[in-house]
Formats: structure tokens, sequence, C-alpha cells
């Protein structure tokens, strides 16, 4: 394990997430009630771990694979966020997401603190064995700082259900615990969450409903372009469709459609293959960097990190931007679209339905009573309206745009967690 001071001394000089984030919360030590102390210490993580996965390929060779898990803070409850599988993991990066997993959790009120983690690999290059294979021995490395009270991971870019189901069963197989409380986002027949998919994406399209409404754009008139036909932006297309917005692009990660009169969202969500290969009338092909510059009034990131950077934003003519995908906008950029006048609502709010599902679950595994879907659907845009009024007020109270408004929020409710707890002298 590499201490939570070397990993943060290497990272704030070479990733420039790290360093973003923590210039962010230097930003809203004037903006918020909070010491600079408790500012200072929310600016690194609690702990990093690093550690190696050697696993046995199809071919018979061994491959090494470096994974980590970032806990940032557990003032507010057990560690919680993502297990990601890409070629691009990195210490600074799973430091940062895991830090915005804190102000996540603690905009939507839940007990829990940040965390992410994952490994550096391709998941496409992996056989079904292979990805088997890793996760187990993943698993097998994360026995000794993961469970139900301690830190619970959940499915992120590049893993699934399944993979959340081998790193169950391995827990069980090393503890003897059958609690399945051990991770998030399972299938439901072994104690996931009916209805915990669509849930970030839910999320992410009724704060595209509340951010509408409050710039006074009928809803039913909205155009919608959306990067990223996952899990996040399949399913907020499809509730926006429903709704009476206009859906006029989308793309995955070979590209993307468009048709200026409305996608059919639902005949493409319900086929598979590349979005440009599935029958859907009369559209026309559309790069992921094009579909950033279309003239829509909303523009959904929700594919990967960074896609709005200092180059594009100059570019983008949609007059809302609402982040379905986790740290989208890179920090020069939203220095440009802030002085354009273009709101960007950010990530810790849009897309935190799956996290919010992901403690409904929790719930569900740890005191075993069950979840319907209804139910499910109606906490979750209860606890979400609630946020966005929380952020809409701190969003017009102190007069700052929105990402420092929630950011803002989040902040001062960690804050006050330790100081209550007593932490800090």
């Amino acid at each position: 394990m590499i201490s939570a001071n070397a990993v943060t001394a290497e990272t704030d000089s070479q990733d420039p997430k790290v360093e973003t984030a923590q210039r962010r919360l230097d930003r809203l030590s004037n903006l918020v009630d909070v010491s600079d102390e408790y500012v200072e210490r929310l600016k690194y993580p609690s702990q990093v771990h690093h550690v190696s996965i050697p696993v046995r390929l199809d071919d018979g060779s061994v491959e090494v694979f470096e994974g980590f898990r970032a806990q940032h803070d557990n003032v507010r409850g057990p560690y919680k966020g993502g297990l990601r599988y890409h070629p691009d993991v990195t210490a600074g990066e799973c430091v940062s997401l895991a830090m915005a997993m804190s102000w996540k959790c603690a905009l939507l009120d839940l007990p829990f603190g940040g965390a992410k983690g994952g490994v550096a690999v391709n998941p496409r290059e992996l056989s079904t064995e292979e990805k088997r294979r890793l996760t187990r021995r993943f698993a097998e490395e994360l026995r000794s700082f993961v469970g139900p009270q301690t830190d619970i991971p959940a499915p992120d870019m590049g893993t699934d259900a399944q993979t959340m189901a081998w790193v169950t069963d391995v827990y069980k197989m090393q503890t003897g615990d059958g609690t399945r409380g051990v991770v998030t986002g399972k299938p439901p027949r072994v104690g996931g969450l009916t209805g915990r998919e669509e849930a970030p994406g839910r999320s992410t399209a009724l704060i595209v409903r509340e951010a509408a409404r409050y710039y006074e754009y009928s809803v039913e008139e909205l155009t919608v372009a959306i990067q990223g036909f996952g899990s996040v932006g399949s399913h907020a297309a499809q509730l926006l469709d429903k709704w009476g917005a206009s859906i006029v692009a989308v793309s995955d990660v070979d590209g993307g459609i468009y048709d200026a009169s409305g996608l059919d969202v639902d005949e493409l969500a319900a086929k598979s293959g590349p979005l440009e290969d599935r029958d859907a009338g009369d559209t026309t092909a559309v790069s992921n960097a094009a579909l950033l510059e279309l003239d829509v009034d909303v523009l959904v990131p929700a594919a990967i990190g960074g896609v709005l950077t200092e180059a594009n934003a100059p570019d983008v003519t949609a007059s809302l931007v609402v982040e379905g995908a986790n740290e989208p906008t890179t920090a020069p950029a939203d220095t440009v679209l802030d002085e354009r006048g273009v709101p960007v609502i950010p990530d810790i709010l849009a897309n935190a339905g799956g996290v919010t599902a992901s403690y409904f679950e929790w719930l569900q595994n740890t005191n075993g009573r069950s979840w319907t879907h209804e139910q499910v659907r109606e906490e979750l845009d209860n606890r979400m309206l609630a946020a966005w009024d929380a952020v809409r007020e701190s969003h017009e109270t102190r007069g700052i745009n929105w990402r420092d408004a929630a950011y803002a929020v989040a902040v001062e409710r960690i804050a006050e967690s330790h100081e209550t707890l007593g932490i800090w002298p």
C-alpha cells in the first residue's frame, strides 16, 4: 500500500485533475462558512491503495495489472464509490473522483464518504473469462479495506453488475460473511436493486428538466444533444423524450447520429451495435467532437471525462450544459463557459442518481427489506429534487455559478460533520 501522502505528493505535481479539485476547494474557502483547517484537510485523501494484480490470460501467459483504491473522507459514513476498468486509470484520477464522490454523497445527504478505484486495463481486450480472473484477483487484493461498513464499491466505466457479483462472491469466500452489502450494483437475483441501472440517467434527466424550467424553457420544446448513449445517456434520453423533449443527437464511442427533427430513442435503445448501424430513420452521422458544438438548447456530456476543453468551449452553442458523465468539463473550459454566460450544472448533482440508488440497495442488503421499482423511482426523485433546491438556493443567495453552489453545499455539510465529531481541534 502506498501512503496517502506519497500518492498525493505525486499526483499534486503530475495529475491536473487533482490540482483542479484542490484549487476548487481553495476558491470555495472564500465562499463558504468553513475554517481553513477543514478545507486543507479535505484537499487530501485519507488513504490510497496501490495493488498489483497478476492474471493468467487465455493464451497461458501472465500479465500484471495495476489497481488502485482511493478513500477520500468517511466522516459521514463508509467510503462509497465505483470500480472502473480503463487503460487510463491512475492513482491521481482515483483521488480526484473519490473527492467528487465525497461531495456527491454529502450533496444528496447520504451517509457515505467518497472513494473510487479501478484497474489500468482495456476491458474490451479481455475475454469474459479473463475479466472474471482479473476481477476475482482484484477483489482478493481489496479484501483488507472494503466491507459493508468500511468501503462499498459499485460498477463504473468498464464494469457492470456481473463484475460486482464476482466481487461479492470473493468477499464471502474470504470472510465467511454472506452480507451482500459489500458492493452495490449487483444483479437483482443476488441482492441487487431493481431500477438501479436507470438511476444515473433518470437523475440527469430530472436535473435537465429542473434547470430548463429555471431558465424558463418549455421542456416540451427542448432540443437536446447527448454525448454517450450508455447507461446514463440512453436512460436520460428516453425519459426526456417521454416528457416531450426532442433528442436530436446521440453518440457512442464509435461516433453518433443527428436528426434535427428528433431521434427515435426508444428504437435506438432497443438495439445493439454502433449507433450509425441501427435503423433509426433519416439520420446524419456526427462525430463526438462535432456533437459538442451542435446548436441545441441543452448539451449533456454523458460519456467520459475531459471532453469539454479550453479549445472547444468557445464553440459550444448550447444554451445550457448538464453533466451526465464524471468530470466532463475541464477547469479552463469551465472558465470559458462561465465567462460566456453558459450555465453548467455539475456532475455531482446531475448524475448523483447512481450513488443514491446504491444507498437504497445497501439499505436493502443490510436490513433485509426489498424495494420495489416504483419505490426506488419515487424516493430517488424526492432526494434529487431536494438536492436541486439546496443547490438552487446556494446559487441564488451566494450569487455564484452552479458548480461552486453545489460544492459549497457539500463542503459545508462535510465540514459540519467533522466539527461535530471533534476530529479537528
